[in-house]
């Protein structure tokens, strides 16, 4: 799309200069497999309540032997429509759906129904997937995922944030059938969530934002620097919207030092009040924490940021 920055829901999680906060569903405990689907809804409320920017939902088709994280996940539209339901303000977001495993009228048709729902506070995020065991299910090869994220993106775009038609042979034309019902607001922000097999460059030239995992800060950086210059070269004058996943154990010390976990950080308050001012010093525009404790309740701990955290980057 031209400027995404006119579209509401993009504009509420990623403004230049600010760091904005959200969550990956579910919400587990650190050994919990099998969480309660519909509590999740109630900790999507809350994040609403609480004033986060954004919820956002995975696509996890299978689990598998090849997949660490034996997590259960809804499947990710049935999510959405609840969270649509169940919130009022919040963004929802896709993190991401494999979009190589999914046929691209469906992901488009998915898309435009639950910019509706939510009455346009969604944003598309698309990823590639990465284990072969998922794919092979589905008649596909992992080695072709990447030409077929290219293929669907373009399809998808094309659909979303066109006139929504499509003709026989797949391809987005001006011809044959049409995706109904329309965005709501002229059309819908697709973010790139990981590389995705694609170079930065094209992530740069297609991509509203980027979406990555989290890495220790001196990584980190590297890695947003390369994201600024290609976006830079596509427009001198774009900012680049960049987000960071976040796996959090807030301990109840607050000045306990801050640790590295796999994706993220075990920390106290100061140590992740640290973290996150050079994280937005660095140009990251929105963290999506991932909060995994055995200790203290999810409830708790979003009480915690947001009397405590968040207003150190209002």
């Amino acid at each position: 799309m031209e400027n995404p920055r006119q579209h509401p829901a993009f504009e509420a999680v990623f403004k230049p200069g600010k760091l904005s906060f959200g969550f990956v569903l579910p919400l587990t405990r650190t050994a919990e497999t099998r969480p309660d689907l519909r509590a999740q809804l109630d900790f999507a409320r809350l994040a609403d309540r609480l004033g986060f920017s954004a919820v956002w939902v995975r696509d996890v088709p299978l689990n598998s032997p090849d997949y660490p994280d034996p997590v259960e996940h809804m499947d990710p539209w049935v999510h959405l429509g609840a969270l649509s339901a169940a919130t009022d303000r919040i963004t929802l977001v896709t993190g991401a759906i494999v979009s190589p495993l999914r046929h691209f009228i469906h992901t488009a048709k998915g898309a435009a129904s639950v910019d509706h729902m939510s009455k346009g506070r969604f944003l598309l995020g698309l990823g590639s997937g990465d284990r072969p065991g998922e794919f092979r299910p589905f008649g596909q090869e992992l080695s072709d995922a990447a030409e077929r994220f290219r293929e669907n993106w373009e399809r998808i775009s094309g659909l979303l944030n066109n006139d929504g038609r499509t003709d026989p042979s797949g391809a987005t034309a001006n011809t044959g059938s049409e995706i109904r019902p329309r965005p709501m607001h002229g059309s819908i922000p697709m973010l790139a969530v990981g590389s995705a097999g694609q170079t930065i460059g094209w992530i740069a030239r297609n991509a509203c934002a980027w979406a990555t995992y989290y890495r220790p800060l001196a990584r980190q950086r590297d890695r947003y620097a390369i994201w600024r210059a290609a976006v830079q070269k596509v427009d001198p004058t774009k900012s680049p919207a960049f987000a960071s996943s976040l796996r959090l154990q807030l301990e109840d010390n607050n000045r306990a030092p801050a640790q590295q976990l796999d994706l993220g950080l075990r920390a106290g308050r100061d140590g992740l009040i640290e973290e996150l001012l050079a994280l937005r010093e660095m140009g990251a525009q929105h963290i999506m924490f991932n909060l995994t404790s055995d200790k203290r309740p999810a409830e708790e701990v979003m009480q915690e940021l947001v009397s405590d955290v968040i207003p150190q980057f209002s």
